[in-house]
């Protein structure tokens, strides 16, 4: 038996970049790239941590690379990726327990997902610096 066609003759647009994508989507994925970003720094963290309780002289030599720019510079994005996706996360929490799971309750929290993401990534620099 031959399938049926489609009724539907519109033409498709699946080009991603002319697609407006809701805010929604925007934090959805970069939350996703938050956690991915955790995941592969994970490994300098436990090396951090490693160097610090090796002896006393590592943990000076590792305090002492901590205090370049560069260094503050990555903790920060750790820090900001941490809170990122932590902020996300418990939203996410809070729309499994049945809030804002409507589109205007998840773009109310998308927004307050990034408000509250700038405010600590700026509260991290002023820690950091």
């Amino acid at each position: 038996m031959k399938p049926l066609a489609s009724a539907d003759k519109r033409p498709v647009n699946l080009d991603i970049g002319s697609m407006k994508l809701p805010i929604t989507a925007y934090v959805s994925i970069t939350h996703r790239l938050s956690g991915v970003f955790l995941f592969v720094i994970s490994g300098l963290l436990i090396w951090a941590l490693d160097m610090s309780l090796a002896s006393e002289q590592s943990f000076d030599d590792l305090a002492l690379t901590l205090s370049s720019p560069i260094a503050k510079t990555l903790l920060w994005a750790i820090a900001t990726g941490l809170s990122y996706h932590a902020l996300s996360g418990l939203k996410h929490i809070i729309m499994d327990f049945g809030y804002g799971e409507t589109m205007e309750g998840g773009v109310l929290g998308a927004r307050i997902v990034i408000a509250l993401a700038i405010t600590f990534a700026i509260v991290w620099g002023i820690v950091i610096w």
